[in-house]
């Protein structure tokens, strides 16, 4: 999809995606990690920002980034001006305003072209700091012809492994419709990428 065309569906309330809440395994992780430095999380492709919120509400210093205007427009109207920012970005193509201690994957994986997640990959170590951390909840489906586009294990490990180590990884509490399929990970950036 083009920037427009997410732009439209925001504009036609065609949002499938939009769940009125943020991700269950985001709020999870936080609720069972309060022991956790708090920093700056970027959340691309932030939509109307709930999983912002649950950042900044955590402690977080969260920065929703997203390319369609109605989407942020809708975030801003949903969070406290205090709370969290929101900025018109493209994440795969734009520099990061600052490097980040954290970044959330939630839903602009399998919402991108299959054939740009080496964009994603190279725009994950663009955007974190040297040892930032990368926590993702990855949708675990079949489909080839989305959005959402379908991704496995096998995938996300030969993506990213290179280039951040796994510290863990579960299946998370979800949406009832996402209920087994969605796999949750968490990984820290390595210093030096791994070489053969």
């Amino acid at each position: 999809m083009t920037d427009t065309d997410w732009e439209a569906r925001y504009l036609a309330n065609d949002m499938p995606w939009e769940k009125g809440e943020a991700s269950p395994g985001v709020v999870a992780f936080l609720a069972a990690h309060p022991e956790l430095p708090r920093g700056r999380v970027a959340v691309p492709g932030c939509g109307t920002g709930h999983d912002v919120r649950a950042w900044a509400a955590a402690g977080f210093n969260a920065y929703g980034f997203d390319i369609a205007p109605t989407a942020l427009r809708l975030a801003r109207q949903k969070t406290e001006e205090a709370l969290a920012t929101f900025e018109q970005r493209d994440f795969l193509t734009e520099p990061p305003p600052q490097p980040f201690d954290w970044l959330f994957e939630h839903t602009l994986f399998c919402a991108i072209d299959p054939k740009r997640r080496d964009d994603y990959v190279s725009a994950a170590l663009r955007w974190l700091k040297p040892a930032g951390q990368f926590l993702a909840v990855f949708y675990m489906i079949p489909d080839a012809d989305g959005p959402p586009f379908g991704a496995n294990r096998e995938e996300i490990m030969s993506r990213f492994s290179p280039h951040f180590d796994l510290l863990q990884n579960w299946i998370p509490r979800s949406y009832p419709s996402r209920t087994g399929l969605e796999w949750m990970t968490w990984w820290r950036r390595r210093l030096r990428p791994e070489t053969d």
